[in-house]
């Protein structure tokens, strides 16, 4: 069975990091190995929670599965919760991506336009070192404006479709050149008028091609969306399968775990309600 270590948080409530990858990969068929950045009571966009940031303990595990002689097939990269910690993921890198070994990396640095309350220069410039070692790059919006320079406020003031989705692939094509890496683009909200329905999407960005896909947007931003998408992105590529084919599979899971917390009337804070849809992934 092939293995992916997850270098991730934990966080109880809010269905994100670890508690949605782990369950994504198991059901894909493959090991998920964490390793936990920090252990919180619930995902930081609830209105209060205790936090125990584990930077010091990951030293242990890189030098415990050294001495293990661990092979990872994957290794997959989310929330972290400094600079530091980047500087134990090199570590890991040194002893842990070989040449068979897939990385993804999700830049997790904000949402909506704002900075995450870690985020500093200097998180941001380890950060894009972390990226250029990847193969897949799965940022947010944001996190794609942070890494490139591009204004997101501009953006916002792009009143045709066409054009905003044109503005984004070619800073994504920006991104792809700069690391080398295929990037994938999430939570993409273009303008939309008034007669249109609102939509959200992705776009997969590599060497060759640039292509959109989308799906209707209900308005809400839910916390681990980003964690279930990426973890299927990974689910996919251990199971032998292109990002082509991925991506719509990804998609697919999100939406209907999405529409059913929509019926559902829960609160965005706590995630969707992606458990009854994991055989999608089967």
């Amino acid at each position: 069975m092939k293995k992916v270590a997850v270098i991730q948080d934990l966080a109880s409530f809010g269905k994100c990091s670890l508690t949605a990858a782990i369950p994504v990969l198991s059901v894909m068929g493959t090991q998920a190995c964490p390793l936990p950045t920090a252990i919180l009571s619930a995902q930081t966009e609830y209105p209060s929670y205790f936090c125990e940031d584990l930077t010091a303990n990951m030293p242990s595990f890189i030098n415990e599965w050294d001495k293990l002689h661990e092979h990872f097939d994957g290794i997959h990269t989310g929330f972290i919760t400094g600079k530091e910690q980047i500087t134990h993921i090199q570590r890991f890198l040194e002893l842990f991506h070989k040449q068979d070994t897939t990385l993804l990396v999700d830049p997790v640095m904000g949402d909506i336009g704002n900075a995450y309350n870690n985020f500093d220069e200097e998180l941001l410039e380890r950060m894009k070192g972390l990226v250029k070692q990847a193969d897949i790059i799965t940022p947010n919006l944001t996190e794609c404006c942070l890494l490139t320079g591009l204004s997101y406020n501009r953006l916002q003031r792009f009143s045709d479709e066409k054009d905003f989705l044109q503005e984004i692939q070619e800073v994504g094509m920006q991104l792809s050149q700069e690391t080398g890496a295929q990037v994938i683009i999430t939570g993409i909200n273009p303008p939309s008028h008034a007669s249109h329905m609102k939509s959200i999407g992705n776009m997969y960005i590599d060497e060759e091609q640039s292509v959109y896909s989308s799906a209707p947007f209900n308005g809400k931003s839910y916390s681990g969306t980003g964690d279930l998408f990426a973890s299927v992105i990974m689910g996919s590529l251990m199971r032998g399968e292109t990002i082509a084919q991925a991506i719509p599979l990804a998609e697919n899971f999100l939406s209907a775990a999405i529409d059913d917390t929509y019926m559902a009337n829960t609160p965005a804070v706590e995630g969707v309600n992606f458990e009854k849809h994991l055989r999608l992934l089967l």
